[in-house]
């Protein structure tokens, strides 16, 4: 995963979703892409859950999104897009440059990872590649997810198994579902089971993993690429 020289894409306009809580950055951006003779935005969003929304409406061709937004973020919504539609193509474009958010943001899907200290000509590279069905990365970061994979090899090359592969099967469901946003109440009834029983699931798994916060399990569920599988 590397950045590349940007590909065209022909004659096909790229439909593409905003999504930025910030009403400046997201009509800047809006207008900025718009402005591509290939490029037609067909959508914004002001945060993750509204963005799961729009693309479910408008099945865009890329939706380009920020990490730290409210309600839901950009990569708990990038996890549940790819999941439900892993054809349309996810890039973020963030602030963030710190090894967590971007191990976050690849393990839940993202095609492409570009900052925001980078220039214009950084973000249409990531478009068409990722429209091209590649993947892309911000110069800015490459040689520091590299070391990080390089680095993550040769621990898990050392390491005993992870954490969540001591949970039972209906322990990793629950785990899922509780990630995905489910209430108990909705988890019994997408697994057919009763509420107690799904109550006793999720204590037995958050105990096994000591998570304390539905927020906590989300988390540890990104982090550990566990909502693409």
């Amino acid at each position: 995963m590397s950045s590349a020289a940007p590909t065209t894409m022909g004659d096909t306009h790229c439909r593409i979703i905003v999504v930025d809580d910030h009403t400046i950055m997201r009509d800047g951006l809006s207008a900025l892409l718009d402005s591509e003779s290939d490029i037609d935005i067909v959508g914004t969003a002001s945060d993750g859950k509204a963005a799961v929304a729009e693309v479910d409406r408008l099945m865009p061709d890329i939706i380009v999104m920020d990490l730290s937004m409210p309600r839901t973020d950009g990569a708990q919504a990038i996890a549940v897009i790819k999941r439900k539609h892993p054809d349309i193509g996810t890039i973020v474009l963030t602030f963030h440059k710190d090894d967590s958010h971007i191990h976050s943001a690849l393990h839940a899907g993202a095609d492409a990872y570009v900052l925001k200290d980078d220039g214009r000509d950084e973000l249409l590279a990531a478009i068409r590649n990722v429209r091209a069905g590649k993947r892309y990365l911000s110069p800015a970061i490459c040689d520091r997810v590299m070391l990080g994979y390089v680095r993550g090899t040769a621990a898990l090359d050392q390491s005993e198994a992870a954490p969540w592969e001591s949970l039972s099967k209906r322990e990793f469901e629950v785990l899922k579902l509780v990630a995905e946003g489910y209430t108990s109440r909705g988890i019994a009834d997408y697994l057919h089971i009763s509420e107690k029983t799904v109550e006793k699931h999720r204590a037995s798994m958050m105990r096994k993993l000591d998570l304390h916060s539905v927020a906590s399990v989300t988390a540890y569920a990104i982090e550990n690429g566990l909502l693409v599988h």
